[in-house]
């Protein structure tokens, strides 16, 4: 039923000016959509549709409409209003997008955390328009090995803030506890915990699929995995509720301890991380 809405969509969204290409990105793309999900259209554009234009589209067909919603990228966000589907249809800038492939996979650029989420929604994106085949081009490009120097490049840019310089994830985390500080703990043990499975996944060689449903995700897709891991993941989210806060620091210890000693086993040496 999404992907037919979809269709529908790409059909009207076809006559509007820059419009390059729709894909279904997101859940429904990856096969891991369920009763909550809302339809993920991408929409790539060579330049900016009038907003006007995008309400004229949008408002007709929905119970309720945020248009040129701001709050996470461009985007239209609505709720159709025959079938009360929830459709979220972001507009990317089709050079940029390009210029993100291009980062990962021909100059080997990591980030801290996500390196590769757009590689990975390119990867898995089912096209409903494509008029000029440069998005098939685009997928073409991204169904490619994963680049070994990618690999290392994300390891090594992401291991060392973990812990080990001095502005690190666990330095930070050590102040935040001292100063009872939940809200900075709380900012601090995310962006470790996405430096942590954005190395596991760079070992296993396969692009990141985002946050949600990502311990499903390593559980069913890595072939090695640091000991303890999903058990360790769960311990240091559970230490972050106050009565517990006195078990945070131990607990990233092991994790982390964990994940070097996985590290070494895979070929990766230990003054990486210094």
């Amino acid at each position: 039923r999404r992907l037919a809405l979809a269709e529908a969509i790409a059909t009207l969204w076809a006559a509007l000016p820059g419009v390059v290409a729709l894909v279904v990105e997101g859940s429904l793309a990856d096969a891991t959509d369920d009763n909550a999900s809302d339809l993920d259209i991408g929409c790539f554009v060579s330049a900016s549709v009038p907003v006007e234009l995008r309400a004229a589209l949008v408002k007709p067909r929905a119970r309720s409409a945020e248009v040129a919603n701001q709050f996470f990228g461009d985007g239209d966000e609505w709720v159709e209003a025959e079938t009360g589907l929830a459709v979220d249809l972001m507009y990317w800038q089709r050079d940029w997008m390009q210029d993100q492939v291009d980062r990962v996979l021909v100059r080997h650029e990591p980030s801290l955390g996500y390196s590769t989420c757009f590689w990975f929604s390119v990867l898995h994106a089912q096209v409903v328009l494509d008029p000029t085949g440069w998005f098939a081009a685009l997928q073409a490009q991204a169904r490619q090995p994963y680049p070994e120097a990618l690999r290392r490049t994300i390891v090594a840019h992401n291991l060392p803030v973990l812990r080990h310089n001095q502005s690190s994830y666990l330095h930070q985390i050590a102040l935040a506890i001292a100063r009872d500080d939940p809200v900075s703990i709380n900012h601090r043990v995310a962006a470790l915990l996405a430096g942590y499975c954005d190395i596991v996944l760079a070992v296993n060689r396969l692009p990141h699929p985002g946050e949600k449903r990502l311990l499903a995700y390593l559980a069913h897709h890595c072939t090695a995995l640091p000991d303890g891991w999903e058990g360790d993941i769960r311990a240091v989210l559970a230490a972050t509720a106050p009565p517990a806060i006195p078990r945070l620091l131990p607990t990233l210890t092991r994790l982390l301890d964990r994940l070097e000693a996985f590290l070494e086993v895979a070929g990766f040496p230990r003054d990486l991380a210094e």
